[in-house]
């Protein structure tokens, strides 16, 4: 199991170095501030760790998102679920799955969310279908984790400032390793 911990790690801080879809931070600041915002409300290490792991979907490979500069529509919530779903229960693995679908159904549901998105969230969201249908937030509600998602949607959105001291890497790593799932 330490190999998946080695490998994550190492995502983290060689393939993360890049600008965050748009954002003036890079995907390792954004990782380690939405981590850092879930650790502030005492959340599970489940919850810190998909908050530090949600766009690992990106990092899977060091060009991933640039080669695609944002014309289309990556699934990263979804690649990133697929390569966390061997190690990690689903209380790391739907928050991931979800953190695109919470945006979504935020969009439906609250009225003013929509205002506060950064404009590279408001052009990934129209990527991603826009807001949900009513059919969908009722599917969406019917997830036992669509909660935490939601929780960790808005550490994501709120997880872009260029000023944020956070602690590194290696001080989440401990939440990774405790939510790994032994393998009998």
């Amino acid at each position: 199991m330490s190999n998946i911990l080695n490998k994550i790690e190492h995502m983290l801080t060689h393939n993360g170095s890049e600008l965050y879809g748009g954002e003036a931070v890079t995907q390792t600041q954004h990782a380690l501030q939405c981590a850092s915002l879930a650790e502030a409300k005492h959340a599970s290490a489940e919850l810190i760790s998909a908050s530090l792991l949600h766009d690992i979907g990106h990092l899977l490979e060091p060009d991933f998102a640039a080669s695609h500069q944002g014309k289309v529509d990556l699934v990263h919530e979804e690649l990133g679920e697929a390569f966390l779903e061997e190690w990690y229960s689903e209380a790391v693995t739907q928050p991931v799955k979800l953190h695109v679908a919470a945006k979504r159904y935020l969009c439906a549901t609250n009225e003013t969310y929509f205002s506060k998105l950064s404009p590279a969230s408001v052009h990934s969201l129209e990527l991603q279908g826009g807001p949900m249908s009513d059919d969908e937030v009722v599917a969406f509600e019917a997830n036992e984790f669509y909660k935490d998602a939601v929780r960790l949607r808005v550490w994501d959105d709120l997880a872009k400032d260029v000023n944020a001291e956070t602690p590194s890497v290696q001080h989440f790593m401990k939440y990774v390793e405790q939510s790994l799932v032994s393998h009998a």
